[in-house]
């Protein structure tokens, strides 16, 4: 037995979860302090640092217009973003719903509608409850995992362009305080989507056991729609977002930087707060959505397998709350934590910046170590047996701590990597800057090999995660160690939302008319936020890898698939189209990006040759109907790669049954994950490439020209390719390979029943 009871996992985890809630409501509330109006003359200078004297005070610039002007802009952001959001949300519902229908009606088919118990799957002695109750329950929880991942990207999204004028302003106080501000707003957003994705499951699994009663493997199998669900608002959201970022980034660069020769977030560009509206739209609520969607269902399939265990077959409670209770650790230890950047170290100068993020990774994952081994140690009989393919595996506490603490430590590993090959500290990102001394194309070479190679070592440490779990646990060793690298969630999505809103930070001081200074301090603060994206992006991809894997196995044993022999064609011809889906999917989501920034660089380019004094600055550009461009493209163009992966699996499973559906699962997992490394770290690298240049921080960087030279504009034009790539098609395709998963998990009872209507046939 556990040394843990039942009543005490009863409340610890929703404690942990309410927790977090209350320390992200706190972090909001320091935030909120930073006040958008100008501060009167006179005014007492208050103990906590928020009433320091201001450069621009010194500077004899007007304080009351910079803060006025700050506040305006900020307005514009946040009512783009809020417009967009709720347009998406208003087709994505209208899909949701129809969907919901599509599960209750193919789930509920399976036993015809019938209201009648019958033989559990995996246990015939036993009755379970009926298929028509299963198929509700499985829509309902789909619907919950929609709505909690469609209000974790909106309240991050709001909490964003919230801060993003404050942080601006408290630069003018030094980088530290800025600093604090961008990241403690980061915290919110990471505190409450982990909290909250936690707390909904954990409220849906009671609530739904007031019906299932014993029968545990309907409970868990009706549960995995949580997963489903989040993730499919996931993919709308990060396409559509993607869609929209880089349409007006890739318009705004191409005509501002590259023709007009302008900086980047002049207030002349039209483009130029449709640009800051998709940063909080693509990389916070995009990034939001996808990785509750990644540990929804990392959870789910975790709880699927662990239900046709001991621990489900022996109802032991707390056992089965293992991936919970894990989470549960990963939320005090990540509060811990941030602590760390916030309070117990100040950071004094731009060099430290970069430094404290990455101690972030390091103290979050060194003390969750520990908390897994607690959470192990207490929740975890010291034997157990787990199901592996029809047979019950045994496994110890010790050997499951292990998974987690694999699944962990690859996730810095991958981070670390990503960092290496995508920060412009390294040579790989300065021999890239180096190639544009001869041309847009060498720097295309470069970069395209950058990616290829950086690929590498991702994959060997994701290849040892999954041997050595799936050595100790089978597939529900593969299941907690996805669990594990999403262990340290907050810390991952407070560090990823510091990044965008360092940018629009810095977009707001540009467009505002603040000092050179300023402009420097918000540039150091988002340069360090575009790596800790690059690392961000390198954790959601290899937990995707993961994740979709452990959900692959959960799929095969529900479907009742004993082996996935390669050499069958029915398998074979799956391997080769689910390899195939990548691409055509990330050829969807690039040509859209191109298709949309070719309508803005038209735009952009009329209001520059029409608008009389709008070079001069005495003219005022039409922001709005660039605004209107972005949005009215990724509305429509989402949709169509949306469709792709929804639709692959119940076409595959209804018309070519449960073996080919598994080669599918199988061949584009195994090419999305390359693709997807590949394609986000080349477009990192093109990125700082090109801010390499334009910071001529050393000799080289100086060397290589000021900002307009023909090296720069080389260096403009890759990180222009590298737009869609890095913001667009790369951080999609984890959520594609999760998502066909997880869907044929929720409809393997279908298409194993009624699945491979082709074959039937001849």
């Amino acid at each position: 037995m556990a040394i843990l009871s039942d009543v005490a996992t009863e409340v610890l985890i929703p404690i942990a979860a309410i927790i977090g809630i209350g320390f992200s409501i706190a972090q909001w509330v320091l935030v909120a302090r930073v006040k958008l109006a100008p501060s009167q003359p006179g005014a007492s200078r208050s103990k906590d640092g928020y009433g320091d004297s201001l450069i621009e005070e010194e500077e004899g610039l007007n304080d009351h217009n910079v803060v006025a002007k700050c506040a305006e802009i900020q307005n514009a952001i946040a009512e783009g973003a809020t417009s967009f959001l709720f347009t998406e949300y208003q087709y994505v519902g209208v899909f949701m719903s129809i969907f919901a229908v599509v599960i209750f009606l193919f789930l509920g088919s399976v036993e015809g509608f019938s209201t009648k118990t019958h033989p559990c799957t995996y246990s015939k002695d036993k009755e379970c409850k009926p298929a028509l109750f299963n198929a509700l329950f499985s829509t309902v929880s789909f619907l919950l995992g929609a709505i909690t991942s469609v209000v974790s990207g909106f309240l991050g999204m709001k909490i964003a362009t919230y801060a993003n004028a404050r942080t601006t302003l408290e630069a003018r106080k030094g980088v530290g305080k800025a600093f604090i501000t961008a990241f403690r707003s980061g915290a919110v957003m990471g505190f409450l989507l982990a909290s909250n994705g936690l707390l909904v499951l954990y409220i849906a699994i009671n609530l739904f056991k007031m019906y299932y009663g014993d029968d545990w493997e309907g409970l868990f199998e009706s549960i995995t729609g949580y997963g489903l669900g989040g993730s499919s608002m996931a993919l709308f959201g990060r396409v559509g977002g993607g869609i929209y970022t880089k349409a007006a980034d890739v318009g705004a660069d191409l005509v501002g930087k590259v023709e007009r020769n302008i900086p980047e977030d002049d207030p002349r560009n039209p483009a130029v707060i449709a640009d800051n509206v998709g940063d909080n739209v693509g990389d916070i609520a995009g990034m939001g959505s996808d990785l509750f969607g990644s540990y929804a269902e990392s959870s789910c399939a975790a709880l699927v397998v662990a239900s046709i265990s001991s621990f489900g077959i022996n109802h032991d409670f707390t056992g089965m709350c293992y991936p919970l209770l894990v989470s549960s650790m990963g939320i005090i230890v990540c509060l811990i934590t941030t602590l760390f950047a916030t309070d117990f170290f100040e950071i004094k100068a731009v060099k430290e910046i970069e430094p404290s993020l990455k101690k972030q990774l390091i103290i979050s994952t060194a003390l969750m170590t520990i908390g897994i081994a607690l959470v192990s140690w207490l929740a975890l009989p010291y034997k157990f047996t787990i199901f592996n393919f029809g047979e019950q595996k045994e496994v110890t506490n010790w050997g499951l701590f292990l998974c987690v603490s694999i699944g962990l430590w690859a996730g810095l590993i991958i981070g670390y990597v990503t960092e290496y090959y995508t920060s412009n500290a390294y040579s790989p990102v300065q021999d890239v800057a180096d190639a544009c001394r001869t041309g847009a194309a060498t720097n295309v070479i470069f970069g395209l090999a950058l990616g290829y190679k950086s690929v590498i070592i991702p994959i060997f440490a994701i290849a040892l995660g999954i041997y050595v779990s799936f050595t100790i646990a089978a597939m529900y060793g593969i299941a907690v160690a996805a669990l594990g690298m999403l262990s340290t969630i907050a810390t991952g999505l407070s560090i990823d939302a510091y990044g965008p809103i360092s940018d629009n930070a810095g977009g707001i001081a540009e467009m505002a008319g603040m000092s050179h200074r300023i402009r420097e301090r918000t540039d150091a603060l988002d340069a360090a936020g575009n790596t800790t994206a690059a690392i961000g992006k390198g954790f959601a991809i290899g937990s995707a890898a993961l994740v979709s894997l452990a959900l692959f196995g959960a799929f095969v044993s529900r479907a009742g698939v004993k082996v996935v022999d390669v050499l069958s064609p029915k398998v074979i011809i799956g391997l080769i189209v689910g390899a195939m889906l990548p691409y055509w999917f990330s050829a969807m989501t690039m040509k859209s990006v191109g298709s949309a920034a070719l309508k803005m660089v038209e735009e952009v380019r009329r209001q520059f040759n029409t608008i009389p004094g709008l070079m001069e600055g005495t003219g005022k550009p039409d922001y709005a109907n660039c605004v209107k461009i972005s949005t009215d493209a990724s509305i429509k163009q989402m949709i169509p790669p949306g469709a792709l992966v929804m639709l692959t699996p119940l076409i595959v499973g209804t018309l070519f049954g449960v073996q080919t559906l598994s080669g599918v699962l199988a061949g584009a997992l195994v090419s999305g994950v390359q693709v997807a490394i590949s394609a986000s770290n080349t477009g990192g690298a093109w990125d700082n490439a090109k801010k390499y240049i334009e910071a001529g921080a050393s000799e080289h960087a100086r060397s290589l020209g000021p900002k307009g030279s023909d090296c720069h504009k080389a260096a403009v034009i890759g990180d222009t390719i590298g737009d869609p790539l890095k913001d667009t098609s790369g951080p999609s395709l984890n959520i594609l390979i999760k998502l066909m998963a997880v869907e044929s998990l929720v409809f393997a009872p279908f298409f194993a029943t009624h699945g491979g209507i082709l074959f039937k046939l001849f």
